[in-house]
C-alpha cells in the first residue's frame, strides 16, 4: 500500500443512530477508491490528542460521499469529540488504509456476511457491492437498537440476533445461524475477537472459506509502530516473527493464517 497523506474534509451530515452510536458522512476523494473492510484514520482537532482514531468504512457513493459508523467510547475521548461535529465542520483523515474482503471469490456461491457489535457496520457496503448466489446478513446487536437495519434489509436476506432477545433469535450471530438452520458457502465477518473466534471454528467444522476483519487499538494506522499485531502461521517479513500488524496486513485475513 502507497503512503497516503492527511486530507482535510468536510462533515456532510452526522446522526445519532442508537445510545451512543453516530453516523456521519464525510466529503472525500477516499470514496472514489475505498473498499469494503477497509478503515479510515481520523483526527480530532484537539491538538492534545496526536494520534488518530481507525474507524471501519460503513458506506460511499463511489465518488464523493464516504459514511463512517462509530460507537462514543466515553466523555473526552476522541470519538466523543467527533459525535460533537456537525455539517459543514472539517477534520483531517487518512484512507482509505488497509485491506478490503476478496468480493471475488463470493461469485456462485451462498455466502454469510457477518457483523456483531460495532463490526455491524462495515458489513453494509459488503452487502452493497456483493455478487453471489445467495447474500444472508446475520448481524447481532446488544437490544431492540437495530442500527442500519433497513439498509441491510434492502441488501440482502437479514437475520438479526440480540443479546436480550428483543428483536430476532435471542443471543449471538451463530445462535441466529442454528436457530435460522442456515448453510452457506463462505464467510465474511467482522466483530469482537469472541465472536470471529466462534465463527472461525465454525468455519472449520463445516468447511466454509472464511475472511475476518480484526478490530484492535491502533498507534500510527500504516503499519509502522508494531502496536496492533496478531499471531500467524507466516512470518512477517517486516518484524521476521509470526506476527501480521492488522492496520497494514490486514485488518481482513482469511481464518486460517491467524490466530484470534
Amino acid at each position: 500500500m502507497a503512503y497516503r497523506e492527511k486530507e482535510t474534509v468536510k462533515v456532510l451530515a452526522q446522526e445519532c443512530l442508537a445510545d451512543g452510536i453516530f453516523s456521519m458522512w464525510m466529503e472525500t476523494e477516499a470514496a472514489k477508491t475505498a473498499r469494503p473492510g477497509q478503515f479510515i484514520s481520523m483526527y480530532t482537532n484537539d491538538a492534545g490528542k496526536l494520534l488518530p482514531r481507525p474507524i471501519s468504512i460503513c458506506e460511499t457513493d463511489g465518488k464523493e460521499k464516504l459514511r463512517v459508523v462509530y460507537r462514543v467510547t466515553g466523555e473526552g475521548t476522541g470519538t466523543e469529540q467527533f459525535s460533537r461535529m456537525k455539517a459543514g465542520d472539517t477534520l483531517d483523515i487518512i484512507a482509505p488504509l488497509g485491506n478490503g474482503f476478496p468480493l471475488g471469490r463470493a461469485k456462485g456461491r451462498r455466502v454469510f456476511l457477518m457483523g456483531g457489535g460495532i463490526g455491524v457496520p462495515p458489513i453494509l457496503e459488503l452487502a452493497k457491492q456483493m455478487e453471489c448466489k445467495e447474500k444472508q446478513i446475520i448481524v447481532g446487536y446488544r437490544n431492540g437498537q437495530t442500527f442500519l437495519r433497513e439498509e441491510f434489509e434492502q441488501n440482502g436476506t437479514l437475520y438479526i440476533s440480540t443479546e436480550d432477545g428483543s428483536v430476532g433469535t435471542k443471543g449471538n450471530v451463530m445462535d441466529a445461524v442454528r436457530g435460522n438452520g442456515l448453510r452457506g458457502d463462505i464467510i465474511y465477518a467482522c466483530g469482537p475477537a469472541p465472536m470471529l473466534r466462534a465463527i472461525k471454528e465454525f468455519a472449520g467444522d463445516n468447511h466454509m472459506e472464511c475472511y475476518i476483519s480484526l478490530e484492535e487499538r491502533m498507534a500510527c494506522g500504516i503499519g509502522a509502530c508494531l502496536g496492533c499485531v496478531c499471531q500467524s502461521k507466516e512470518k512477517d517479513p517486516h518484524s521476521n516473527v509470526k506476527n501480521k500488524r492488522i492496520c497494514k496486513d490486514g485488518p481482513v485475513f482469511l481464518a486460517t493464517e491467524v490466530e484470534i
